[in-house]
């Protein structure tokens, strides 16, 4: 498995790609935002760490052209470690954050967690669920599209696993810890930001008014259901 590792400092870079290949990992390292796009698009890559202060282009630029071309998984490897970079970072598209200083087992487990629920759970898809469509949306499960009235939606991974929960299971209500449970495949610690901020980025995409949603309807007091749509 190849990671693209995007990191200015080449003492933190050095030991990443280091201990990462003593895991069997092959690692491209870039140490700026124009390399690390370029070299992205060169190649394929099982996951991308990404530092946000790197020089040319920010982090959060190389994460928005990536995340308009993949849905290769993302993980933030910074310094900046307020609540509002973190919203923002997962509201871009990233998968996860990991703040420094950091330990690198902990980097390597959650490298590995990231790729494994990015294939293992992508592949043992029924096929009979590759589409599916409500109202004025058209999911594919097989290639991650999305549709409203014909016209293709943008959406990160996250988001498509988000709408794709509400939409195979149209009278369920999921609490946060459900649907943090079932789409980042991981237990839940109380982080209720990942899950708000990326239902608020999701309407924005889907909903013709995100502040009146018909597609992803919050019961309060509860969690959130798909509306009441064909």
């Amino acid at each position: 498995m190849k990671i693209l590792l995007v990191e200015d400092d080449a003492e933190i870079s050095e030991m990443l790609k280091s201990f990462l290949m003593t895991e069997n990992f092959e690692v491209v390292c870039a140490a700026d935002g124009e390399s690390a796009l370029e070299k992205f698009f060169m190649d394929e890559y099982s996951i991308v760490l990404l530092d946000l202060m790197i020089p040319k282009k920010n982090g959060m630029e190389v994460m928005k052209a990536i995340r308009e071309n993949s849905t290769v998984p993302i993980m933030i490897v910074s310094a900046k470690d307020t609540d509002s970079d973190k919203a923002l970072g997962l509201g871009l598209g990233a998968d996860d954050y990991v703040t420094k200083p950091f330990s690198v087992t902990e980097v390597l487990a959650r490298i590995k967690a990231n790729i494994r629920r990015n294939t293992q759970y992508v592949s043992n898809m029924p096929k009979e669920e590759i589409e599916i469509a409500r109202g004025e949306l058209v999911i594919n499960t097989n290639d991650y599209s999305v549709f409203k009235n014909g016209t293709k939606i943008e959406l990160t991974a996250k988001e498509f696993e988000i709408l794709k929960l509400l939409m195979k299971n149209p009278q369920k209500i999921y609490t946060k810890e459900q649907m943090y449970s079932q789409v980042w495949k991981d237990a839940y610690l109380g982080d209720e930001n990942a899950v708000n901020v990326h239902i608020s980025r999701l309407r924005t995409k889907i909903e013709d008014n995100p502040r009146n949603p018909k597609y992803v309807v919050t019961v309060w007091g509860i969690g959130y259901k798909l509306g009441d749509v064909e």
